[in-house]
């Protein structure tokens, strides 16, 4: 719901308890901040408080009878907005609130008139492609991490989740007023790039006819062997014992690729971060060093440990092994340190599911080196399946072939990959059906969206061939739209810029994908019983082309959010 909508529900609670306090039927208390959320169904009307169940253990009344006394003299006022609905929509003194009830055990439910949601209208024409923009974030610097794949072998599915994830969530921070950086960390130093290496020398040689046994804990993929004839066709006088070699070149070819998708995937990284360029810069040694000083790191039978246990770990780390080689840990803290160096002041890491226990030991370390433990926030994103139809398909096999994301790219594309990757919260187990994404039909949630968005393209279009011009707002009656399905349109469309905060605040851009789904079943339902343009109708037909132009608005910038496009034919 709009801001000055929930601003001025809000504000007649408060005159409503102030009331019934001044006719003594309600005692005095600090009154916490007045919440109001949307129920999650359409029957508990458009706005719900639980003001009267956190108040009644301060009045030592029941919640109920808390909410009915609330009730009562909220219902004796004659609400207006908190601003002026903009002149040219005077609410004439009508209240805002066509109906007012109590629910459950306290619950208080308020229904909308519709006067109150013809604004909607003004503020989507005015604002357009900044409509569901705030200032939440405050010009608050934060940087993302994601995907962050070494470049050991191709993205696969599970990196494009991350990737969709990632970016949508930047977009939506952005949208709301913070200061996004994008980045990319990877390893290209250490064991996993020597197996790299390695791989690639095997079969660069079994191609030559020479007797070279593969690594046992080799990398298999046939992208392997593809780097092996690359290097064969492109290079002269190898030296097939120089390990370090091919090492470089498949790490060249492999970053690459990798870019390459990210790039189709519509991803961009505003920096790529090398682990080899924090270690000589000095940033490993240097940040080691700092927590040795301040007493976090101490000796144990040769290694280094770090005091991880002081600050909520389950027990201490090590961060350098008794060889004198530092952990994976090691370089990670330095990172870190490195991005609040940078003048970031909130991180977002997104991590699979492998990662979950290594949590606690990077806040503990961002902890011990003096920042908040919460302006690190860690996103667990978990796997992937994917599906033709009811079949599940093998992500993997023995011989070390997987389905990529250039693959899903290749048979869905981007948009249909994109909204997928985002139709489920980030802690829930995604399967993707690549039959239904490829599908031209409304049971595939993106063409459904998408369709949407062309078919309110298409009515303006026709508008236009007709001579109809689509009129200003405050040229048109907009209490001509009464129908049940215009009015629920008009709600959904009102709560847009909240459900774009929401999703900033809990990480979680989901919700706004399941928003687009609603509002185009909004707008379909209402096509399949309604002309927008119809004969005789002129003055109605304005105040139609209006609302669907609003949709059009609304649905646009929803899927610029998720990084989809907007197409206009379909």
């Amino acid at each position: 719901m709009t801001r000055e909508i929930k601003e001025a529900v809000a504000r007649l609670i408060r005159e409503g308890i102030d009331k019934a306090r001044r006719k003594g039927e309600l005692v005095s208390c600090d009154l916490p901040d007045i919440t109001l959320e949307i129920p999650s169904e359409r029957n508990h009307g458009d706005l719900a408080t639980s003001i009267a169940l956190r108040l009644s253990s301060h009045l030592n009344l029941p919640p109920r009878k808390v909410a009915e006394v609330i009730v009562k003299h909220v219902k004796a006022i004659s609400p207006q907005p908190s601003r002026p609905v903009r002149d040219k929509f005077p609410l004439g003194g009508s209240s805002i609130i066509s109906q007012i009830e109590v629910a459950g055990p306290g619950f208080i439910n308020f229904f909308l008139a519709r006067e109150a949601l013809y604004p909607v209208l003004g503020d989507i024409e005015e604002e357009g492609a900044n409509y569901g923009r705030s200032n939440l974030g405050k010009g608050k610097k934060v940087l993302i991490e994601f995907v962050s794949a070494n470049p050991t072998g191709p993205l696969t599915v599970a990196h494009g989740r991350h990737g969709a994830v990632g970016d949508a969530l930047a977009n939506i921070l952005q949208m709301v007023g913070y200061e996004v950086h994008r980045e990319y960390y990877y390893n290209d130093v250490g064991h996993q790039m020597d197996i790299l290496g390695k791989s690639v020398q095997a079969r660069y040689r079994q191609l030559r006819g020479e007797e070279s046994p593969f690594p046992e804990d080799g990398y298999k993929g046939n992208y392997i062997t593809g780097i092996a004839q690359e290097i064969a066709r492109e290079c002269e006088n190898v030296d097939r014992g120089d390990s370090g070699f091919f090492r470089s070149f498949a790490e060249e070819k492999i970053l690459e690729s990798i870019k390459k998708d990210l790039e189709d995937f519509g991803l961009k990284f505003d920096d790529w971060i090398k682990e080899k360029d924090i270690y000589e810069s000095g940033q490993v040694k240097k940040t080691l060093e700092r927590l040795r000083k301040e007493g976090h790191i101490y000796q144990k039978e040769g290694a280094l440990w770090f005091r991880s246990s002081h600050f909520g770990d389950e027990k201490d780390r090590v961060v350098e092994k008794s060889d004198g080689q530092p952990t994976y840990l090691a370089p990670d803290i330095a990172y870190h340190q490195n991005k609040y160096e940078r003048g970031f002041h909130c991180l977002i890491d997104i991590l699979g599911p492998d990662h979950h226990g290594y949590v606690e030991r990077l806040k503990a370390a961002i902890e011990a080196l003096g920042h908040e433990k919460d302006s690190l926030k860690v996103i667990i994103l978990q796997l992937v399946s994917l599906y033709r139809g009811k079949e599940k398909l093998p992500m993997s096999t023995r011989a070390g072939e997987f389905i990529a994301l250039r693959q899903v790219l290749d048979e869905v594309g981007k948009d249909a990959a994109r909204f997928f990757f985002l139709m489920r919260t980030t802690n829930s187990h995604l399967n993707f059906d690549l039959d239904l994404a490829k599908s031209q039909s409304t049971e595939n949630p993106v063409y459904y969206v998408q369709y949407a968005h062309a078919r309110i393209c298409s009515i303006l279009d026709f508008a236009a061939k007709r001579g109809v011009e689509v009129k200003k707002v405050e040229e048109v009656d907009l209490s001509l739209l009464k129908e049940k399905e215009e009015l629920e349109m008009l709600k959904t469309l009102a709560q847009f810029p909240e459900v774009v905060e929401s999703c900033a605040r809990a990480l979680e851009p989901q919700g706004l994908s399941s928003y687009l789904q609603e509002l185009a079943g909004g707008l379909h339902n209402f096509y399949t019983k309604f002309r927008v343009i119809g004969p005789g109708d002129g003055n109605l037909g304005s105040a139609r082309l209006i609302l669907v132009k609003a949709v059009r608005t609304t649905l646009r910038n929803g899927l610029r959010l998720l990084g989809v496009s907007a197409p206009e034919k379909m």
